[in-house]
């Protein structure tokens, strides 16, 4: 038998939302030739749409049969999950994972386990759900003209903004709305602080530039600081607000790369993607902007990804990493400016003289803003934006790169100037 017809005998580990996902579209997909063998499970009293003889709490069962040759992985532990990846790859099986924070936390380990194995490793799921947006970056963009990538990642967050927008409703009620939907977990901090975001990021800044980055080290945030007044202030100058992951190739071909809240503009394709949808905007220099759109979480989206994933498998498809491996890799730079909004209630918590420039300030009845340029090094080793009484949000094209060797002359005469004027104490 052919490769291209290949079968796929699968071991899926986890069958919660995702993993029933994926059990149900096999069954209504067979075209793929892909039949699950075992599915290992943590709890065997919890009843389950499935044949009893399918699962088992044995992964040995899984990775020491001979006949699986594919093992797809969706659970939420990030360490078990590394552990069932790298004995899989050993044992000559392909894998196909969903677990963001698994790949985020163990990529450099997982791209040396690749390189040594010579075994598949696909993760389309982990990054925007039904979005091809990691086969994209491989196939249609493996050259070196990508000039940016901006996305929504996170549907939790985006759907707590939505009706933050258009439902009226503040932070906290919106975030309860998304808990009772499902939208968001119990204990939601990986996504509104931007935990799950900074995971996706560190990954697509791999495929889209060749950077490998420990996400701890990405400067990033999440909505929780976001306020009413804010929300307010972006209606009356025709902004949204979104939690945007961006990357954007400067100058001198190093990368601004960062996750946080960010104003956009009415235009801006992502000020379209709403409620729990994620979508990316691509810039290159020949196809020039591209915008990628779906549902970012959820049963079936997921394992949609999932299902394509298996289906490139039957051609032994892998990442090549074509821009780490085959074109010099960029490198992430922190010698750039970003053009801030930062509201606040007392200026006192607010240290103006870390701005090159103040252009606005504001006193509203309940809180104050101002909107400046900062250097993005300054904000990476300061702690006080990160103060839960002080919300930071990027201006739309907030990347200021061009004028950076002109605000650095200017930065002290500027705030040495103007601080006392702009904040009377």
């Amino acid at each position: 038998m052919s490769d291209t017809h290949k079968t796929l005998v699968i071991g899926l580990f986890g069958f919660g939302v995702v993993g029933e996902g994926v059990y149900k579209v096999l069954k209504q997909t067979p075209s793929l030739k892909a039949t699950i063998k075992k599915v290992c499970i943590k709890n065997p009293e919890k009843e389950r749409d499935g044949p009893a003889e399918l699962f088992t709490t044995d992964k040995r069962e899984l990775l020491d049969d001979a006949e699986i040759n594919v093992i797809v992985e969706v659970i939420n532990d990030a360490d078990a999950a590394f552990e069932i990846v790298s004995e899989a790859m050993t044992n000559k099986k392909s894998v196909v994972s969903a677990s963001k924070k698994m790949i985020a936390e163990h990529l450099c380990e997982l791209l040396i386990l690749q390189q040594a194995t010579k075994m598949s490793l696909l993760y389309e799921a982990a990054a925007g759900a039904s979005i091809p947006i990691i086969r994209n970056l491989e196939e249609y963009y493996d050259n070196d003209l990508l000039h940016s990538m901006r996305a929504i990642v996170n549907g939790s967050t985006n759907f707590i903004l939505t009706k933050m927008f258009t439902g009226n409703l503040n932070y906290f009620q919106a975030l309860l709305l998304a808990k009772q939907l499902g939208f968001a977990e119990t204990d939601p901090v990986l996504d509104v602080e931007g935990h799950d975001a900074a995971h996706k990021w560190s990954f697509l800044l791999t495929h889209a530039f060749g950077i490998v980055v420990n996400h701890h080290t990405l400067v990033y945030t999440g909505i929780q600081r976001i306020d009413a007044g804010d929300a307010r202030f972006a209606a009356e100058k025709e902004y949204e607000i979104k939690l945007v992951a961006e990357a954007k190739k400067m100058e001198n071909d190093m990368i601004a790369a960062f996750v946080l809240p960010q104003f956009v503009n009415k235009t801006d394709p992502l000020a379209f993607v709403r409620d729990e949808n994620n979508g990316v905007v691509i810039e290159s220099g020949f196809a020039d902007r591209q915008f990628f759109y779906g549902k970012g979480a959820g049963s079936f989206p997921t394992a949609s990804a999932i299902l394509s994933d298996l289906s490139a498998l039957r051609y032994d498809y892998k990442y090549e990493y074509k821009k780490l491996y085959h074109h010099a890799p960029c490198s992430l730079s922190n010698d750039f400016f970003l053009e801030v909004y930062v509201s606040y209630d007392s200026v006192r918590h607010v240290p103006t003289e870390q701005f090159a420039i103040i252009r606005t300030t504001h006193r509203r009845q309940d809180r104050c803003y101002l909107i400046g340029t900062i250097s993005f090094k300054t904000l990476q080793n300061s702690t006080w934006w990160r103060d839960p009484d002080i919300s930071l949000i990027v201006m739309p094209d907030g990347v200021n790169h061009a004028a950076a060797a002109q605000l650095k002359l200017s930065a002290h005469r500027s705030v040495e100037e103007n601080k006392y004027e702009y904040f009377p104490r």
